[in-house]
């Protein structure tokens, strides 16, 4: 075992890949510069040293023709990884990201595949309206993709390395929050969530949700950082109120383990949605609509969204410290239902 970071631990997922398939590579902005940081958040630093600037390939600011080279090069069989710097920066690429990725292997019968992966951080962390969106909910509705969300280092080097031999093309977005990257790549007010990384390899298929707290009066469904605020939530429930919190991270938006979330709603009755993007059309709308769809019979109450405003993310310090859910308008939505 070894304790590595979200940031190292993805490093260590692209490095096995390259190693154990050589089709694959690393396409982005900054991500391979000598004596560089290893893209926005240190995730491929050193990578070049190992492959060469042919297999960690640096580009111009352009994510057109980042994520247009990234297709190209999946539909003629390698298995690009391209790398973002900020997800806001996805909306330049919008033609190759909803009418051209996922649309390939639809449209020839299945003859074309675009076996990419398309990494992009995502959160408000002080940076303002244009560096700080969630955008998990636009691709939640583009059918095509799949989507990983991954809350921890284990995770995130599981799902990635799956990702990378899926032959669809694969989302993961990663929170700024949640890198654990260091030195001047260091976000402020960074959450801890390294684990412990075995050294033999392994996958963690898509479509498995995890429960990360066993509880009887509530599940509690949370992504990316929205999971710690809810674990602390549901830490303060239990020892405050003896109320009992179910915690669940899909994980994986796309494909979503419904299984998982309808048994543990069926037991407690009632469903909280918490998520960093905004309420209107967000993904959790639609696992709401589901939910009250099939299981209507088991819920004790509606099912209540905890998300950010509908409004931009500001750039002031305690602007955003209002506008990101915590654990207190969690605390204050369970306690609502209960």
């Amino acid at each position: 075992m070894e304790r590595l970071t979200i940031a190292q631990a993805l490093r260590e997922g692209i490095r096995e890949e390259m190693r154990r398939d050589e089709r694959v590579f690393c396409i982005g902005e900054d991500i391979g510069v000598t004596k560089g940081f290893g893209g926005a958040f240190t995730v491929t630093l050193g990578l070049s040293d190992e492959f060469g600037h042919e297999r960690i390939l640096d580009t111009p600011i352009s994510e057109t023709g980042l994520v247009g080279a990234a297709i190209g090069a999946a539909m003629m069989g390698l298995r690009p990884i391209a790398d973002v710097q900020y997800s806001d920066f996805l909306f330049c690429a919008m033609d190759q990201v909803i009418n051209q990725a996922p649309k390939m292997r639809y449209m020839s019968g299945g003859k074309i595949t675009v076996p990419m992966v398309l990494r992009a951080p995502v959160g408000a962390t002080q940076r303002g309206a244009q560096h700080a969106q969630s955008v998990e909910s636009y691709f939640f509705h583009c059918p095509g993709w799949k989507i990983a969300c991954p809350s921890n280092a284990y995770d995130a080097k599981g799902l990635l390395k799956t990702a990378v031999r899926d032959d669809n093309p694969v989302f993961i977005f990663e929170h700024k929050k949640l890198y654990g990257a260091k030195g001047i790549r260091k976000v402020s007010g960074s959450i801890d969530a390294s684990s412990d990384i075995p050294a033999e390899e392994y996958l963690i298929p898509f479509g498995q949700a995890k429960i990360l707290r066993e509880g009887k009066d509530v599940t509690i469904l949370a992504t990316l950082r929205m999971v710690y605020e809810s674990l602390r939530a549901a830490e303060e429930l239990a020892s405050k109120k003896g109320i009992s919190a179910e915690v669940i991270d899909p994980r994986t938006l796309i494909p979503f383990d419904y299984d998982t979330l309808y048994l543990s709603v069926k037991k407690t009755g009632r469903l909280v949605i918490v998520h960093e993007d905004t309420m209107t059309g967000g993904w959790g709308a639609e696992i709401a609509a589901r939910v009250s769809a099939d299981i209507f019979d088991c819920l004790d109450a509606p099912v209540t969204r905890v998300c950010a405003p509908d409004t931009p993310a500001p750039f002031s310090t305690p602007l955003e410290e209002f506008f990101v859910p915590d654990k207190e308008k969690i605390k204050e939505a369970v306690l609502k239902k209960a």
